[in-house]
This record gives structure tokens, C-alpha cells and sequence, in this order.
């Protein structure tokens, strides 16, 4: 999957399972709203244009991927209002195989931006929420806070006798006042027991996981 200058790569019936649980009641995915300063946290049943607008893609993506497999229809539809090269291309690249999709045309008109969307679609159990309006506030609240980072590290299985060594699985920050807590804030709980779920799949692969917890001071970010 293409989005701008982005390449992403998923299995299309877990992510059109992961997509319809984003669009359930179950869902509890917490936003950091960068459009107020100070930053709120706020969830997805918030009344905001900002969630709004990610609940629209995420109503886009459910009809793109299905758990039967890619609708191609519904990104040629998609497409329809843009112009003839935007069209030809995504014509273009669903005929391919019918694997790589690029959807840069298709989310032209949506507000939500890629730092939003790489969040969600990485699996962050907080994602920073910002309109493309809003692009600037977003910079100064990340530039002028201190953050917690928060780092999944994980060892590999390995034949060999000494242990191997500590390697990054994902990382992720969260703006410091609305996470006093670190790990022990409640969605860092759940997010952790989601892990651990994972590991029991993934046992071959993953020998053990800890998740670190650091200080990040106020410095210039780029969005």
C-alpha cells in the first residue's frame, strides 16, 4: 500500500480486522489532541473535526480491505473525482496484481495527515491527532513540551548460548503531562497485555520483550 511517499506493508485480512475494530465500540484508542494547547487526551467517541476526520479514512480503508480481500471497485470509486492521471495511475496499479494499491489520490481530500495515520496504522496505543489545517499548532506543542518516550525492545530466539542482544520492536512518545504515570498509565497496561498476547504467537521469534520508559526535553520537531 502507497500513500505518498510511504510504503506500507500489510496483511490484508488482519488489517481489514484490525480496521473494523477501530470502528467498533470495543475500540479504546486514545488520541492526543494537538490542535488544543495544552495537548488534551481524547478518545475516538469525542465529538472533534480531528476525530472525525480519522474516523472517515478508517471507514475508507473498510471498504478497500475486506477479510474476503481488496475491493478494488471502492478505490476506483474513490478516485472518480480526481483528475485522469490520478485515476489512470491507480487503474494502473490495481491491474498490476492487484497487491501494490496506491491510495494517495484517494485520501487527498480526507484532513487527516501522515503522522496521524502512521500511528494508527503502526499500532500506537496513543496517536497524535492533528488536522492538515493544523499542522503548525502540532509543531510548537511537540516542539515546547517534554515528552515520555516509550520503547518496545525485544531478544530474538537464537541457537546460540549467550543471550542475544536488545533490539528496538517499536517506539513511541507521549506528551509528559498526560503520562505521568509511564507504564502504569491505564492504555499502557492494556497496550502491554496486547504485547505479551502477540509474544505467545510469535515464540520463535521473540525470546523476550520489556518495555523502557524515558524523558525527552522540549526540541524542534519536524511533522
Amino acid at each position: 500500500m502507497v500513500i505518498e511517499d510511504m510504503i506500507y506493508v500489510v496483511n490484508v485480512q488482519e488489517f481489514a480486522e484490525y480496521v473494523a475494530w477501530s470502528l467498533s465500540s470495543d475500540a479504546k484508542q486514545f488520541f492526543v489532541d494537538l490542535e488544543q494547547d495544552p495537548p488534551k487526551m481524547i478518545q475516538a467517541d469525542d465529538q472533534t473535526s480531528a476525530v472525525e476526520g480519522f474516523v472517515s479514512v478508517c471507514r475508507l480503508f473498510s471498504a478497500v480491505f475486506t477479510t474476503d480481500g481488496v475491493n478494488d471497485n471502492a478505490v476506483l470509486e474513490q478516485s472518480k473525482d480526481h483528475s485522469k492521471s490520478a485515476e489512470s495511475s491507480s487503474n494502473d496499479t490495481i491491474s498490476e496484481l492487484s497487491v501494490v494499491l496506491n491510495l494517495s489520490s484517494c485520501l487527498q481530500d480526507y484532513q487527516i495527515t501522515i503522522p496521524t495515520l502512521n500511528g494508527w496504522l503502526l499500532g500506537y496505543p496513543v496517536i497524535y491527532l492533528f488536522g492538515k489545517d493544523h499542522i503548525s499548532d502540532a509543531i510548537y506543542n511537540l516542539s515546547t513540551k517534554p515528552l515520555h518516550l516509550f520503547r518496545v525492545l525485544f531478544r530474538r530466539n537464537s541457537s546460540h548460548t549467550s543471550p542475544s542482544s536488545l533490539e528496538e520492536l517499536m517506539s513511541f512518545s507521549v506528551p509528559y503531562d498526560l503520562s505521568m504515570n509511564g507504564r502504569n498509565e491505564p492504555w499502557a497496561e492494556t497496550f502491554w497485555l496486547q504485547v505479551k498476547a502477540k509474544q505467545e504467537k510469535c515464540k520463535h521469534v521473540w525470546r523476550s520483550l520489556q518495555m523502557e520508559v524515558g524523558e525527552c526535553y522540549p526540541q524542534a520537531i519536524a511533522l
